[in-house]
């Protein structure tokens, strides 16, 4: 028996694939709402074509983000995509996944630490200085003195959030200025800050340069005592989607004890089942991250975290090692706290950090130059974040390709000069890499003007 269809009927049994069907030779509307609707398979097609122009997260570099997960992880990522956070009577389960003592923190009656699970460690940040902020308010109206001027005292080597937290809460910033050389918080420099108005000294195990290492030190370096052991020590900030091997975006922060967090910041409802306590600048998230960090605390474990820890380490090493070897670099970081290697140029007279930057982006690295923070902003870096799916081999590739990018560079000038020219008929014709050299000075000039250009990402 014969089978009629109708003409869109038979046409769409034609398209076995998306790539024989007309939806890829029309143009997506880009800033407005299609008309019509279009399969899921060539919606799907079309923007996984698109993506593939984005660089490789593995090979950035630039980020301290986690890029990796094991697959079984992925699977309960996406089990639990739909669940909402905030939702804690509906789903207990998830809100009793929160709780860790990586910290030393106080654990008696009288002194308990709290702690709440945020988008970020922006969010963590915002969270931790509202608390200062309104515990110092307090105590100020307490004693009839005015409560209008505070202020946070920071090294210039804290990420910009802090920065954002002091002009979004006005809160006076007081910046202690890095030196050449010499690249985290001069504490005597920071006491003779503090003032009647100071809610915090704003502290971090790092820097921008070195990033925050508290999913490190615990592991790596146990008996260097920078957390709740310290009594000043009233609150601490992670981010569990760095070093605490989860994709982004989840961060913690954790009070000393119930003191440290004014009962009112606290919200209290009930609209959802239940009295649930939250303090948080947003409502509703997912709970994919927060069961992420789970996972991987219970599935590695202390000597699991300590395992991968080392192993970034060592992969660090073997990195530094290969660029002393080209003896083109001076290393700017250290081999202790966060496994990362900061470097610059010996002699960029011929070609700068930017430049070999924008070269290893030919091979698919992503490198980040950047200047470095008041008062060293004369000084410039590449760094290289090791994470933990970045290995030996890698490490060993990415040698070579600097050595062929410094090999490259250094001929530059002798095969192309002359072959370019700028600007209107009349201007005198300059080399690519002169070409380059002025817009990677515009850009420095760029970067060096701005107030913050050293945010962790």
């Amino acid at each position: 028996m014969a089978l009629s269809k109708t003409a869109s009927e038979s046409d769409a049994s034609l398209h076995v694939s998306t790539f024989a069907s007309r939806y890829v030779r029309a143009s997506l509307p880009r800033f407005q709402m299609p008309d019509c609707a279009i399969p899921k398979e060539a919606a799907y097609q079309i923007i996984n074509d698109e993506l593939m122009l984005d660089g490789n997260p593995r090979l950035n570099l630039a980020s301290f983000v986690t890029t990796w997960m094991e697959p079984e992880c992925d699977k309960l990522i996406m089990a639990a995509i739909n669940k909402n956070y905030v939702d804690m009577d509906e789903y207990p389960v998830t809100t009793e996944l929160q709780a860790t003592r990586l910290f030393n923190a106080p654990l008696g009656e009288s002194e308990a630490a709290i702690g709440v699970g945020t988008v970020g460690s922006s969010e963590a940040i915002m969270l931790a200085g509202l608390a200062f902020k309104r515990k110092w308010q307090h105590k100020r109206k307490a004693e009839g003195l005015p409560c209008d001027n505070p202020n946070i005292v920071t090294g210039a080597n804290v990420q910009v959030c802090w920065e954002k937290f002091a002009r979004y809460f006005e809160v006076e910033l007081k910046e202690v200025k890095l030196s050449d050389g010499y690249y985290v918080m001069d504490p005597d420099k920071a006491v003779e800050m503090v003032d009647e108005n100071t809610i915090c000294v704003a502290a971090i195990l790092g820097s921008t340069l070195n990033a925050s290492g508290g999913f490190i030190a615990p592991f790596l370096e146990p008996e260097l005592e920078w957390d709740f052991r310290l009594p000043l020590v009233k609150s601490i900030n992670v981010s569990g989607h760095k070093y605490g091997l989860v994709y982004p975006g989840i961060g913690w922060v954790i009070w000393r004890s119930k003191n440290d967090l004014p009962e009112d910041l606290i919200f209290h409802i009930n609209y959802l089942g239940a009295d649930q306590p939250t303090f948080t600048l947003n409502f509703s998230k997912g709970s994919s991250q927060v069961i992420a960090q789970y996972y991987q605390l219970i599935r590695l474990g202390f000597e699991g975290y300590k395992n991968i820890m080392e192993n970034c380490r060592e992969n660090m090493r073997v990195l530094k090692e290969g660029l002393e070897k080209t003896e083109r670099f001076n290393i700017i970081s250290k081999d202790t706290g966060v496994p990362l290697v900061a470097f610059s140029l010996k002699d960029n007279t011929r070609h700068n950090e930017f430049e070999v930057s924008d070269f290893l982006r030919r091979f698919g690295w992503i490198v980040p130059a950047y200047t470095m923070p008041p008062d060293a902003q004369h000084v410039t870096v590449l760094r290289v974040v090791i994470r933990e799916d970045f290995s030996r081999t890698l490490a060993e590739r990415l040698v070579a390709d600097i050595d062929k990018v410094l090999h490259e560079l250094d001929h530059l000038p002798g095969r192309l000069s002359g072959d370019l020219s700028v600007g209107v008929t009349a201007a005198p014709k300059k080399s690519a890499l002169e070409t380059q050299r002025e817009i990677t000075a515009v850009w420095r000039k760029f970067v060096m003007d701005r107030k913050k250009t050293n945010g962790v990402c």
